[in-house]
């Protein structure tokens, strides 16, 4: 690497680093995290557990955000350290430049996603619905794929995964399948993925290799908490149990423990048939239920905000992204454009270039 090739790269993680700074008050992070940690030294502080749980869930909160943008400051400021070395010594070794650049650009896109989820929902934890669209094995192995791809990105996140309710495909793939996935901003990430996905490829379930077009639908809605309070009309709802099917154990699959809960007014549909206990399905059905209605109240109360709107999948003609893997590979969002050839990367679990053009656009 010559010393005119760093000056390039350091001009532009210059600018990347403006953005950044410009985006966040970090002084009004500082002062709020300072405030809520002399709270935690107050004497009755524990005697409302929920409410101090809560207050400590948002200072570590406060308190990642600080480290996380002293660790960008830090790593920029190693980059210029390593130019003015370089100026000074025409041999210098360069070879760790191009990583801690790397790094530094990860760190700042993380860091603005983090930044972007300001809203009072983003930070709670998020339930995903997954729904094979026509086509039978191919739309449900292409759910499947899609629900491999967001445990992986769970994974990534160390977040953690909890299955409501899962139903076999016929010959391969899923019917139909929720689950839970748990931690900060774990919706305020999801909630871009909410809609139609489009995958194009060779199908392996066709003897001629024929190229076959798929969709399947995520729906993504924040799961409620103390904070939110939903009232549901017992004679609102109807309650239907029957046999489980699929994995779980001869408890699970001989008796009637799964439950369907049917909201009547809006017609809203949830099932549970993860657990053994037909009162521990009725329980995660019903807090299931508050968070999809508790979404529904957000539409109509922030019709403005594109957020929502862009997320209601009233068909399978409103695509968000598309996977191509033939006759070339590439995954194209299609609110944002933002495009990569990496197809393998993005089915691992790799999705924060595609969140992060979302939220950007989003508050823009």
């Amino acid at each position: 690497m010559t010393q005119i090739e760093l000056q390039s790269i350091l001009y532009n993680l210059k600018k990347e680093l403006d953005r950044l700074v410009s985006t966040i008050d970090i002084g009004k992070h500082r002062i709020e995290a300072k405030n809520l940690e002399a709270k935690t030294f107050a004497p009755d502080f524990w005697s409302d557990t929920e409410k101090a749980q809560s207050i400590i869930a948002v200072l570590n909160e406060e308190n990642s955000i600080i480290s996380d943008y002293d660790n960008i400051i830090d790593i920029f400021e190693t980059l210029e350290l390593t130019n003015e070395l370089a100026k000074e010594d025409e041999n210098f070794d360069l070879s760790d430049v191009i990583s801690l650049a790397n790094e530094f650009t990860k760190s700042a896109d993380a860091f603005t996603i983090k930044v972007l989820l300001n809203k009072p929902y983003d930070r709670l934890n998020a339930y995903l619905e997954f729904h094979p669209g026509a086509g039978g094995t191919e739309s449900q192995d292409w759910a499947q794929m899609l629900y491999r791809m967001y445990l992986r990105f769970a994974d990534r996140k160390n977040y953690k995964v909890k299955v409501i309710d899962y139903q076999d495909g016929d010959e391969a793939g899923l019917k139909s399948a929720t689950v839970l996935i748990e931690g900060i901003n774990s919706y305020g990430y999801l909630k871009a993925e909410s809609g139609v996905h489009r995958l194009v490829r060779i199908s392996p379930f066709d003897s001629s290799s024929r190229r076959h077009t798929s969709f399947a639908s995520v729906k993504v809605y924040p799961e409620t908490d103390a904070s939110i309070n939903i009232d549901i009309d017992e004679s609102d709802i109807r309650i239907d149990t029957y046999r489980a099917s699929g994995k779980g154990g001869q408890g699970v699959n001989t008796t009637d423990s799964a439950v369907r809960i049917t909201h009547l007014p809006t017609k809203t549909v949830v099932t549970c048939q993860n657990e053994r206990s037909q009162i521990q399905n009725r329980e995660i059905a019903m807090k299931v239920l508050k968070s999809k209605l508790y979404i529904l109240e957000l539409e109509k109360k922030h019709a403005e905000q594109e957020a929502f709107s862009d997320n209601k999948l009233n068909a399978f003609g409103s695509q968000i992204r598309s996977y191509v893997f033939h006759p070339y590979t590439m995954v194209k969002d299609h609110r944002t454009n933002e495009e990569t050839g990496n197809g393998d990367k993005v089915m691992d679990g790799d999705l924060d270039r595609f969140i992060l053009a979302y939220l950007t656009q989003l508050n823009s």
